[in-house]
């Protein structure tokens, strides 16, 4: 039985993937910032749950130092993240070094602490949740755009570096996904002359929300770079992205 290693597992796109691995046959190890809060997945069978801030160095360390001792581990899936939307002078330090810490160095902290483990055993895959923001930019999402551009770039320079040890390392790009616009993943903070451009670009939301994709159309598609044998970099997942990024 294969096992696959989520953060940022409590909803959306974390969650719909380990379930629907859970369902494929997959050993689950599903991490989260706050695990005993989670009611549904810790009721799935085959999915451990454990607890993981990626901000927090020694968590990660610790937290993957007992993931392998529980089991051998495949595919690692690094997919917190949140959106931080707004004019750039409306965010103060804090906000910006939160947005960077989690979306771009909680991934390569995560990845750097597996390497060992997959150059050791010769395979392995790592799967980033980038964006169609990591390919294309809008007004107002700037340090959003910095994090998922890097994580892009990064991966690209990873796979030359880690192919010759027979790891992998893929990038899935979805578009809108339904959830986000929902929950609390998008931190928005507007001063008043940048009203109008906000205003324009949540006019488009509502059109963006009708063409998003749902948590579970996403997770498909990190089921398929998990599982085709290829090692192609890039998945934009989702018709809107596909749209986009043409």
């Amino acid at each position: 039985m294969k096992t696959i290693f989520i953060t940022g597992a409590s909803s959306g796109l974390g969650k719909a993937t380990a379930k629907l691995f859970q369902q494929k046959g997959w050993n689950v190890i599903a991490t989260m910032r706050t695990p005993e809060k989670e009611t549904e997945l810790s009721n799935l069978e085959n999915v451990t749950l454990l607890p993981l801030d990626v901000t927090n160095y020694d968590q990660i360390q610790s937290t993957v130092k007992k993931a392998l001792e529980l089991s051998d581990i495949d595919i690692v899936f690094n997919n917190a993240g949140y959106g931080l939307i707004g004019p750039l002078e409306s965010f103060n330090d804090d906000q910006i070094t939160k947005q960077l810490n989690t979306n771009l160095l909680g991934v390569i902290r995560v990845t750097n602490a597996f390497i060992p483990y997959f150059r050791e055993r010769k395979s392995g895959l790592f799967i980033s949740t980038t964006s169609i923001g990591g390919l294309i930019s809008f007004p107002l999402a700037s340090v959003y755009h910095a994090t998922k551009w890097g994580l892009e770039g990064w991966s690209e320079s990873m796979a030359y570096e880690l192919n010759p040890f027979g790891i992998n390392i893929k990038t899935v790009s979805p578009g809108g996904i339904k959830t986000e616009f929902l929950h609390g993943s998008l931190d928005t903070g507007v001063k008043p002359e940048y009203q109008a451009m906000a205003n324009k670009m949540f006019e488009n939301v509502d059109v963006m929300f009708e063409m998003a994709s749902t948590p579970e159309q996403i997770a498909n598609v990190v089921y398929e770079a998990a599982t085709d044998g290829k090692s192609q970099l890039r998945y934009v997942a989702g018709e809107d992205a596909k749209a986009l990024y043409k």
